[in-house]
């Protein structure tokens, strides 16, 4: 049966994709949840028999309300307190869309997410339709209302912003299981010998706490600093959180929880053998979308 442009069914069998492409765009998976739920409140009111394509439609009205979310949130991040980092999205669940492959996996991790946040509102959408929905430049003037020329030269100097600031050294794929596995298990037996061998020299930790709990406010640089950090707060392990790892951003992460309750999800960038940059969300805000997820995950009593 053909669906009828504006009809609920039809919007539904493109909520995750333009989930998907909030999430990239904003960082933020409430923010995203919010920003697909405004472009279902339009495409309810919108001129059906104007609507060719509905998914052309609705990702255009999805990309346009987050660049004005972005817009509008820079100064908000400006002063936001400590480091901003994006929310973690578990994504063995199929939320993301498909992690098949490593440019799939690489397109909503943490570090890629981090990166994009040096690029104007417009460069990012751009850059994200582009590049991880394979949008033409014709396609993605059409969405922003640009030429195709202009769109052109705002991917390039996107590409060029990310690729400056990109390192590429992840180990393969059972060597980094392995880091991220003894991490996690030094860091539950609150081994430090073992952590500290895990760790680069020039490794930096982040910590969002967003002022709501106890966190570093600025980056931790170096290994011996990063070991000082983290010998005050082993104890916490031991005081009744439980460790474990799962499939976060397309990468495995270390998830600690106390019973049900999400605490933190810290993602890793690894070079060589050893673990390079650790990111950690603890602000409970931004651990919502993914506490759902992680209680909907768990097994059942």
């Amino acid at each position: 049966m053909t669906q009828v442009p504006g009809t609920a069914e039809e919007f539904t069998s493109h909520r995750p994709r333009m989930f998907s492409l909030a999430y990239r765009l904003l960082g933020s998976a409430e923010e995203a949840e919010d920003t697909v739920q405004d472009a279902y409140l339009r495409w309810g009111c919108a001129d059906r028999a104007a609507i060719e394509h509905s998914g052309a439609w609705l990702a255009r009205i999805v990309t346009n309300l987050c660049i004005n979310r972005l817009t509008s949130a820079r100064v908000q991040r400006e002063q936001y307190a400590g480091p901003w980092l994006p929310e973690p999205v578990f994504t063995e669940d199929g939320t993301l869309g498909p992690m098949e492959s490593a440019e799939q996996r690489d397109a909503v991790s943490t570090a890629l997410l981090v990166l994009l946040e040096r690029l104007t509102p417009t460069e990012r959408a751009v850059y994200v339709l582009r590049e991880a929905f394979a949008y033409s430049y014709r396609d993605i003037a059409g969405v922003i209302d640009l030429s195709e020329a202009n769109c052109r030269q705002l991917y390039r100097r996107a590409e060029q912003r990310v690729a400056a600031a990109r390192t590429r050294f992840e180990p393969a794929g059972g060597r980094q299981r392995a880091l991220v596995e003894s991490f996690v298990a030094a860091a539950r037996e609150g081994d430090l010998a073992g952590l500290e061998k895990l760790l680069a020299d020039d490794v930096t930790w982040w910590s969002d706490g967003g002022g709501q709990v106890s966190a570093a406010r600025r980056p931790i640089v170096g290994r011996e600093k990063v070991m000082r950090f983290l010998a005050g707060g082993v104890a916490r392990f031991a005081g009744g959180w439980v460790l474990t790892v799962a499939e976060a951003n397309g990468a495995l992460a270390l998830v600690a929880r106390s019973a049900q309750q999400l605490i933190a999800v810290a993602s890793f960038e690894l070079r060589d053998s050893s673990i390079s940059q650790v990111r950690v969300v603890m602000n409970p805000d931004k651990l919502v979308f993914a506490g759902r997820q992680f209680v909907a995950m768990s097994p059942r009593a």
